[in-house]
């Protein structure tokens, strides 16, 4: 993945994220941590094109990510699973792709079914979300995601409404996504799930990145705020 931000800058009522450069060419799997409200939701639905920074760029893989042609390349996963309450997790994804990709109704379906059983969800298609579990939904979000073929996979803190087991069931099923050949950019709190699938982490605090690197930065923090990070999360 080659990710460039150029004087990047957002504001709300307060600057959320201040002055952000950065240049990375090789790495696939790209962790953003930090604390809550630290602004690392708030950068991932920017390098998505999901929100426009007040100033700044954000180029990935050599497209403006405001470009329609980067828009098509990407799968995005929110903190809820985002389901249509009232259609089954297979017409959830169909529907995406009859509607948004101009798949037949025939092929939408075996794509659908595809993605739903990669994600071992198979026995589970024709139920409606608030019939499966939480992590199952979760499972059948991040199929949506994968059903258009994107070249990169946004997941931005996909476990947070979940507990314990519900979030060991999406991450395992996140990670068995390794071999797909996609490029994943992520927003967690589960640290050992960025030691085991993350290639860089950025550790971001008060809308600046204050440290990065590859997840060995994690054994040991130089910054302040990062150290403290550690000790509560380890």
């Amino acid at each position: 993945m080659k990710l460039e931000i150029k004087n990047l800058s957002h504001t709300y009522d307060v600057e959320v994220i201040k002055n952000i450069n950065l240049n990375l060419t090789k790495y696939k799997s790209i962790a953003i941590i930090g604390v809550s409200g630290s602004g690392k939701s708030t950068l991932i639905r920017m390098m998505s094109g999901l929100e426009k920074p007040s100033i700044g760029e954000i180029h990935v893989n050599g497209m403006n990510v405001f470009d329609e042609e980067y828009r098509k390349s990407i799968g995005f996963v929110f903190q809820s699973h985002n389901l249509f309450p009232h259609l089954t997790l297979k017409r959830n994804i169909s529907l995406v792709l009859e509607k948004t990709r101009g798949f037949s109704k025939e092929d939408a379906d075996k794509t659908a079914l595809k993605y739903l059983e990669l994600l071992h969800l198979g026995d589970q298609v024709n139920k409606l979300p608030k019939n499966v579990s939480g992590g199952q939904a979760q499972r059948a979000s991040i199929a949506r995601a994968l059903s258009i073929n994107p070249n990169i996979i946004f997941l931005d803190e996909p476990t947070a409404s979940l507990d314990p087991i519900l979030t060991y069931e999406v991450l395992t099923a996140v990670e068995d996504l390794k071999g797909l050949g996609k490029e994943f950019i992520f927003v967690t709190h589960v640290m050992s799930f960025v030691r085991d699938f993350a290639d860089y982490v950025i550790f971001m605090d008060k809308g600046e990145i204050v440290e990065q690197g590859t997840p060995e930065i994690m054994d040991n923090p130089k910054h302040e705020s990062f150290i403290e990070f550690m000790k509560k999360v380890k």
